[in-house]
């Protein structure tokens, strides 16, 4: 029998969006008001602080992340020695070099990483980025042939951890692979393979993505070139792309990450690659760029090339030193990016209703639809995913084949289990990491993988429990929230995968004000019903419960939950709340 349920916070049962509220619990409310008294930092920082498990003595410098305190010794990983000694070789013989890389961020920032290096070393490489739909993802046999006869290395990035027979058909080149998949029980025939989720490997780094043991990679380099008493290039003004990869593929932003990213923030925001720049143009960023900004202006735009146009549009972007040329491909991107949005609505609608059909309450949430673009599937997962709760796969089926996503929940290894049905044989081809994970399914075998699949996501968990909870780290009156505030709990941040933006009850709100903005979002102004004031953004509010009861409230009272946020608007900063959830007062 199940242990029962601590209260609802607020007394919030169910929501307007259905969930149960949580709140942090007794046990962390002490630790976060010790912290307050022990540290004298606000509240709300403590709550962060409590939630992280950070005690008073650690406080400031976990605020204040520090690079060369957290950035793990390269050679810590296997093959990383050999790795780095063949790149260095081979730039100081002038070889020959191929760099092959993944299509989404992540593969792109990893090779414009070495792209960038050489340039500044004075070598030049050729990138190879394979078609999504023609070729797949990761080599091919005959791209790493074709490689192979022209190069003297090839380095796989984001990629290349399950490619044996592509690996072995080489012939001529050495190939290191630098990528963070999960590994097989054995490796591809590479001079070395650099991945901290190879089954020989401990795990500490697992949660790098490839573009952070690329940077390992260019450490580990870097050390070796001194010691061969040669100069080699800035690596810290490397970090923004570091940090786009880091984001943009749902790494967890804990340990060195938090440092890579706040860094790679910091280094953004001075505004000399090109290629940043032309995006953020063109997505109209027009304030310091934040971890938000990376996942949803930037990181879309750069995996649209990828996603439904020119695989390596992304890659040469991010790797550009050329203004105009940046320019140019970052519109192109911005074009695709927007028909990359209308082909995701179509599948999404369809996938949710197919979903809908088949039931929501399992362990898996899936859907496969003949013709669906093999672009947006993993983006249509995530919304399903987030959407229920639960861990997700779309599948677009092409003839007697589909090629899908999945996208998983925290406690469950998605990866893992896909990996585990290809070494089935219910799988033409299948892997990933914990949260993400593509697949190949022969049409005839589908029912029967999806079933196995949630047999075995059910064994993580998935589906277990009772209603959804929606989980608030504490209460703020709207007169306490201001931007100075939000800065303090900034410092906590970045904020992202595997360490959430902690999320504010506002309770007891009287709405003076809404309107709708766009299609669907809605504008609201809140009071206390005393001196307190605070505006709030519910972005796609019309799209569930909030929109249309918030936009009518009628005299009621409610309870507000979100996330705090600066608007900026024509150079003036203003607090804002990001809205998430609502509740009658009672």
């Amino acid at each position: 029998m199940s242990p029962p349920l601590p209260p609802a916070f607020l007394g919030v049962e169910q929501s307007l969006t259905g969930r149960r509220w949580a709140g942090p619990g007794m046990e962390r409310e002490r630790d976060a008001e010790n912290l307050v008294q022990r540290t004298g930092l606000p509240a709300a920082v403590c709550a962060v602080l409590a939630a992280r498990g950070i005690e008073a003595g650690d406080a400031r410098a976990f605020l204040t992340p520090q690079l060369r305190d957290l950035l793990p010794d390269p050679r810590s990983l296997k093959d990383m020695e050999p790795a780095a000694a063949r790149l260095v070789a081979a730039v100081a013989a002038r070889e020959r070099i191929a760099v092959f890389a993944d299509y989404d961020v992540d593969g792109g920032s990893s090779a414009a990483l070495l792209l960038t290096w050489l340039r500044q070393l004075g070598c030049s490489a050729t990138l190879y980025v394979p078609d999504r739909i023609d070729e797949g993802y990761g080599p091919n046999v005959p791209a790493m042939q074709g490689l192979a006869d022209q190069h003297d290395l090839i380095i796989c990035v984001d990629c290349g951890t399950l490619s044996h027979d592509p690996i072995a058909a080489a012939q001529g080149a050495d190939v290191v692979v630098l990528d963070h998949h999960l590994g097989g029980k054995t490796l591809p025939p590479a001079l070395a393979v650099v991945n901290p989720n190879r089954q020989d490997e401990d795990g500490s780094l697992g949660y790098l993505c490839a573009a952070g043991v690329v940077f390992l990679l260019l450490v580990e380099a870097r050390r070796q070139m001194r010691e061969a008493g040669r100069d080699s290039p800035d690596l810290m003004a490397m970090l923004d792309l570091v940090a786009l990869a880091t984001v943009a593929d749902v790494a967890p932003l804990v340990a060195a990450n938090r440092a890579l990213v706040r860094q790679g923030l910091k280094v953004m925001g001075f505004r000399d690659r090109p290629g940043l720049v032309a995006l953020a143009d063109v997505a109209r960023l027009d304030t310091a760029p934040a971890a938000y900004h990376l996942g949803f202006l930037l990181g879309p735009r750069v995996n649209a090339g990828g996603r439904i146009g020119k695989a390596d549009l992304g890659a040469r972007l991010l790797a550009t030193d050329s203004l105009p040329e940046a320019a140019a491909m970052a519109e192109r991107l911005d074009q695709l990016n927007t028909e990359r949005r209308e082909i995701e609505e179509a599948v999404r609608a369809a996938a949710m209703a197919q979903a809908e059909t088949r039931g929501l309450d399992g362990p898996l949430v899936w859907a496969a639809g003949e013709g669906w673009h093999p672009g947006v599937v993993g983006i249509v997962a995530s919304r399903l995913k987030e959407a229920t709760g639960r861990p997700a796969v779309v599948i677009g089926l092409d003839g007697e084949e589909g090629k899908g996503s999945g996208r998983s929940i925290s406690g469950v290894d998605l990866g893992a289990s896909i990996q585990r049905l290809a070494v089935e044989g219910l799988l033409l081809k299948g892997g990933g990491h914990r949260m993400a994970a593509g697949l190949t399914v022969a049409r005839d075998q589908l029912d029967d993988a999806m079933a196995r699949l949630g047999d075995l996501l059910a064994r993580q968990g998935a589906g277990a429990g009772g209603p959804r909870e929606l989980h608030v780290d504490g209460v703020l009156m709207p007169g306490a929230v201001t931007v100075e505030l939000i800065e303090a709990v900034e410092q906590a941040g970045p904020f992202g995968a595997g360490a959430p933006a902690p999320r504010f009850a506002l309770p007891d709100m009287e709405i003076t004000h809404a309107r709708r903005v766009g299609e669907s979002h809605l504008k609201l102004s809140l009071s206390d019903g005393m001196r307190g004031r605070l505006d709030a953004i519910a972005f796609g509010a019309f799209d569930s419960p909030l929109g249309p009861r918030l936009s009518d409230p009628g005299g009621a009272r409610f309870h507000l939950a979100g996330r705090l946020d600066i608007n900026t608007w024509r150079g003036r900063q203003t607090p804002q709340l990001r809205l998430e959830d609502a509740a009658e007062a009672r």
